[in-house]
């Protein structure tokens, strides 16, 4: 298996593996997006559900309710200290079945102690990506939509998988907007 570099990441996008595509970093005045070296710096859109404990519930990821959640819609989000919201990507992704990414969130959020996770995008997969954003602060953190939130790294294996995710009619298959927990 080899990480890919950006001239690979500029050719799979031509071909429609992530849309929009921005095929080069941009950076002036923005948290980042765009092809970097071994990578791309997705960005986060507008939409966010911020995770509330108004109804005093219990996170349970086999029963968790939407009303965890407030829907939020701007330029900016503001997720409380210590709570997280969840986004979706700008950038629509088709993974080649010989392909795996693994997201890691960039370095001028987590330098604040916002944390972002995304599970690795497995070969096949399609859709808007899901985001976590984890504020750890005991202060209010600032999320700036439309720029960079995470750099997808993309790992190409020397053979085919035996089961993609699109084989095994994955759940999250598809998605179009911010996709809360499935069973």
């Amino acid at each position: 298996m080899s990480i890919k570099n950006d001239r690979w990441i500029i050719e799979q996008a031509e071909k429609g593996m992530i849309e929009p595509f921005a095929g080069r970093q941009i950076r002036k005045g923005v948290i980042s997006y765009g092809v970097s070296s071994y990578g791309y710096d997705m960005r986060i859109s507008d939409e966010f559900k911020i995770f509330t404990n108004v109804n005093s519930s219990i996170v349970d990821p086999k029963r968790f309710s939407a009303k965890n959640y407030v829907d939020y819609q701007g330029d900016v989000c503001i997720i409380p200290p210590n709570s997280f919201a969840l986004a979706r990507s700008i950038e629509y992704f088709k993974i080649p079945r010989k392909v795996l990414t693994v997201c890691l969130g960039k370095s001028t959020y987590a330098r604040c102690g916002i944390i972002v996770n995304v599970t690795p995008f497995e070969p096949q997969w399609e859709g808007y990506v899901t985001i976590e954003v984890s504020n750890t602060t005991p202060l209010p953190a600032k999320i700036y939509a439309n720029e960079g939130i995470a750099q997808v790294l993309f790992f190409e294996s020397d053979e085919e998988c035996m089961v993609s995710y699109a084989d095994k009619k994955g759940k999250y298959q598809g998605q179009k907007g911010i996709v809360l927990p499935k069973l």
